[in-house]
């Protein structure tokens, strides 16, 4: 039991870790939005917009790697449960320097989806990183430039989560 202005960590029992009980939680309408950007050299990033990488179509490639990423999160994250997702929508922005992901998750179910959005986004990031990492490489093999940074959740909605994806 946390004492008081101590936080309460759910996953943690005695000196165990355990998975949270939600069997008695009614099931809600849950959304949750994470975002997070990549740094890139200039040549990368308009390589990325005419469409030149050699691996190929970059974003494309990052949509489809996150949504698969938020549908396996329970097998990732060891404590999350295994929900059913309703939609995911994944969004990129190119800015100056860097390409900035959205991942926005939505369902119905017991918990929340905030795990599965993160992860999505985590992983979106870093599949544009693999597929252009041959071209952010320094003469030493090294990626002075790139850097993933920013990663959080913007928004968590338990309730009307319906219909924004």
């Amino acid at each position: 039991m946390a004492g008081e202005g101590m936080p309460e960590f759910t996953h943690i029992e005695g000196d165990a870790v355990r998975m949270v009980d939600v069997t008695n939680k009614d099931e809600v309408a849950r959304r949750a939005v994470a975002a997070g950007w990549i740094k890139l050299r200039p040549e990368t990033l308009a390589a990325i917009a005419l469409g030149t990488v050699v691996k190929g179509n970059v974003l494309a490639t990052a949509r489809v790697a996150a949504i698969l990423a938020v549908k396996d999160t329970s097998r990732i994250i060891p404590m999350c449960h295994p929900i059913p997702i309703g939609a995911v929508r994944v969004g990129f922005e190119t800015l100056d320097d860097r390409i900035g992901a959205t991942v926005e998750v939505v369902t119905t179910g017991r918990t929340g989806v905030e795990m599965e959005a993160l992860v999505g986004v985590s992983v979106a990031l870093l599949t544009i990183w693999d597929m252009v990492k041959s071209a952010e490489k320094d003469e030493n093999g090294q990626y002075p430039v790139t850097w993933i940074g920013d990663i959080r959740v913007v928004e968590k909605v338990k309730g009307d989560a319906e219909g924004h994806a």
